[in-house]
């Protein structure tokens, strides 16, 4: 079993400091919550990083909501639950395709300017949507505009106070209820940060992965966190691989997204091909674990380590104007998307599983909630359909604010409470060979098509890491690699388990969809190891 906590501590040792809400994490989730919550509580916000460093920063494509007389949240619902393979929340869905609308007008009066055509809102179309409704700014830099007009707001909030590169060590919990998080501080000293109601908010995690297009802060420390307070963590196999992130030596890789296909981009393999017509009726414009899929395959064909995505047909003054971010990016690495065609090949990108919370962020830890790509509130199910994570963030962030309004007040201290397990120490360089042996055994062993012999050589693989747990960490680094493991495992136990295929996870050894046997959820609980959920159970 996993340790409840990662490192010694004696509460009544430790600085104390008490706060309304806290909230870890400073992506679109964490800041629009805050921004919420403050209206009438005091709240700390922690990341371990800047202010305007999350996934939400990187995000291109936009935000999906109904702003067409065109388009219908029924449209959107049917889209979404088309996508997720199954495994949607009917209910979950209902709630963001209706409540969505709202959320994004709330963007807009807290000052994210959304690009427009004609005196309207610009909409867009991205992969497996129906209509055009995916909203976005300043072209192709949709994420970092929303980071920013939340985060001049939240500097200006007289009621949130933000703890840069502070980072969460563990949740406090006493009989399932959660009392606030042991905390350290830039200079290494830890703290008790006791609070009426704690939210995650903190990301996903693509660093599991060596090749991924999150940044550095992406590694799993929420869904970590979470899982040794006792909450539920669910679906974590479905790891969606975006399939087109720029693979060009000396260059990162760089999501291009998949607004490009939806303004027209076609994807050809290394003899210069289009092959999207050989694996489904949408073309480009498929759901993206077949995209990404039909790419690794045109790849081992090919013997090649990338396909092309090919644009150069539209007009450059579309392509710079539609996409000015990925423009100038390409045009460092001596790629002009106007006239070349661009290599591109798959990477980690999105983590449909996470904590399990009901249709009010609720986890099954008391004061305990969860938001945005941590979350698994149900809405995305096998596959995430594009651009619904940041509706999600802002839909489901909201209903937690209304939920907190109900929170009687905490009567715990926390007082007496210790943990003592006599680790021993070791040295950093060593936290930094495992962390890149662990990437390299996920994608080897549980990337974008799996098999049961391969997923066992990487679940032995992880496991030569378990002693970690039992070792004195002091280091942000030493933290991250920690929830890392405990991240990676559950996802390969829960790759193994699932004998199907089905949205973002693909088993070779079975290839099809079996409804009869798995349509159902897989969920891990520290104590009482997996369970099986049914559709609607939340």
């Amino acid at each position: 079993m996993f340790p409840k906590y990662l490192v010694d501590f004696n509460i009544d040792e430790l600085l104390t400091i008490h706060t309304d809400v806290l909230i870890i994490g400073t992506g679109i989730a964490g800041l629009f919550t805050a921004l919420k919550a403050s209206e009438d509580r005091n709240v700390i916000l922690v990341t371990k990083s800047g202010l305007m460093e999350s996934n939400t920063r990187y995000a291109q494509g936009g935000i999906a909501a109904v702003f067409s007389a065109e388009d219908s949240p029924q449209s959107h619902l049917e889209d979404t639950l088309i996508a997720g393979a199954g495994l949607c929340l009917e209910k979950a869905v209902e709630v963001l395709v209706q409540e969505g609308p709202q959320g994004v007008q709330e963007l807009i009066q807290m000052g994210t300017s959304f690009d427009q055509e004609c005196g309207q809102i610009a909409l867009t179309q991205e992969g497996a949507h129906s209509h055009r409704r995916i909203l976005h700014a300043n072209g192709d830099a949709t994420g970092h505009e929303i980071v920013r007009a939340l985060a001049q707001r939240v500097s200006e909030s007289k009621n949130i106070e933000v703890w840069e590169h502070h980072y969460v060590i563990d949740l406090i919990t006493k009989d399932d209820e959660c009392l606030g998080a042991l905390i350290q501080k830039p200079n290494g000293e830890r703290i008790y940060l006791r609070s009426e109601a704690t939210l995650i908010c903190s990301g996903g995690a693509g660093q599991l992965y060596r090749y991924t297009t999150n940044p550095e802060v992406a590694t799993a420390d929420g869904v970590a966190l979470a899982y040794r307070a006792g909450a539920h963590i669910r679906d974590l196999e479905f790891v969606q691989f975006h399939p087109t992130a720029l693979n060009y030596a000396g260059a990162p890789r760089f999501l291009i997204s998949e607004a490009v296909r939806g303004e027209g981009a076609i994807l050809r393999n290394a003899q210069g091909d289009r092959f999207m017509e050989k694996y489904h009726a949408q073309l480009e414009l498929a759901p993206r674990d077949i995209v990404a899929r039909a790419i690794v395959t045109e790849m081992e064909t090919s013997k090649s380590s990338h396909v092309y995505l090919d644009i150069t047909h539209e007009s450059a003054d579309l392509i710079k104007h539609r996409f000015p971010t990925i423009y100038k990016t390409c045009l460092q690495y001596g790629l002009d998307m106007t006239t070349d065609w661009i290599p591109v090949a798959p990477a980690a990108h999105y983590m449909m599983g996470g904590i399990e919370t009901n249709l009010w962020g609720e986890t099954h830890v008391q004061r305990l909630f969860a938001c945005g790509e941590a979350s698994s509130t149900g809405v995305h199910g096998a596959n995430r359909l594009a651009s619904n994570s940041l509706s999600e963030a802002i839909v489901f962030g909201a209903r937690i604010v209304k939920k907190l309004k109900e929170l009687s007040p905490l009567t715990r201290s926390g007082a007496g409470m210790a943990s003592q397990e006599h680790r021993v120490g070791f040295g950093i360089q060593e936290t930094t060979e495992r962390r890149l042996r662990l990437q390299k055994t996920m994608v080897r062993h549980v990337g974008v098509r799996r098999h049961d012999d391969s997923l066992q050589a990487g679940l032995h693989e992880l496991q030569e890491h378990m002693p970690y747990f039992k070792m004195e960490l002091k280091q942000v680094e030493e933290y991250e690699f920690a929830n890392m493991l405990m991240c990676a495992l559950l996802v390969t136990e829960a790759a193994i388990q699932r004998k199907e295929s089905r949205g973002g996870h693909y088993r070779e050894d079975y290839p099809d969809r079996d409804d009869d046997a798995w349509y159902k959820h897989l969920v891990f609980h520290r104590e009482k190891g997996m369970l099986e959920a049914g559709i609607d159970d939340v």
